[in-house]
């Protein structure tokens, strides 16, 4: 799904979806909509989601959103979102943020992966691949750094800890690729 659900709507104006745009925290809303809640707060801040008032650091432009560079209205749009997404995409974030948004990169990250007719870097795509292989080895090997058979259930901590790590440099890294791709460049 590289758009919002069909029978859904924008929950800031209340009427379907005019060039839309999915936030980090997964909602969607017209790119105009949730560009005027930025403009009624601080400009040197990103706004909040209206609905669950997390920080949207990110907005990424439906497929649809993004093939409409033809239209003055919609271009315009899309190059404010650019700057709002150049402006907070690559601000550093706590780690509280960053796990907030791994279900939102993680879910986008794998559809791009499956999907043949998107194209990461094939860098990219190995640098995924070798950490989820590293991460896959360590799990799996009786080798740990805390032994499951001394300390039980205990033991699992370190093999939590390494797929966290795995799965936020994956987020971060495809969090890059977004920034860049929704950000412009900063010339």
């Amino acid at each position: 799904m590289d758009g919002p659900p069909g029978n859904d709507f924008c929950s800031i104006c209340h009427g379907n979806f005019h060039i839309p745009h999915q936030a980090n925290c997964s909602h969607w809303y017209c790119g105009n909509c949730i560009l005027q809640v930025w403009n009624h707060g601080s400009a040197l801040q990103p706004c909040k989601c209206p609905l669950c008032r997390r920080q949207i650091t990110l907005l990424v432009p439906s497929q649809a959103s993004s093939q409409q560079v033809n239209d003055p209205e919609a271009s315009e749009i899309l190059k404010r979102i650019e700057g709002y997404n150049r402006f907070f995409g690559s601000h550093s974030t706590g780690l509280s943020q960053r796990v907030q948004d791994l279900p939102f990169l993680l879910r986008r990250l794998f559809r791009e992966l499956m999907d043949p007719q998107r194209s990461l870097p094939f860098v990219i795509k190995a640098r995924v691949y070798l950490a989820l292989i590293s991460t896959a080895i360590y799990v799996l090997s009786p080798v740990d750094i805390i032994p499951e058979a001394l300390f039980g259930i205990l033991g699992l901590l370190d093999d939590f800890i390494i797929a966290l790590i795995f799965f936020l440099h994956v987020g971060t890294l495809y969090r890059a690729i977004l920034v860049r791709r929704y950000g412009g460049s900063s010339t």
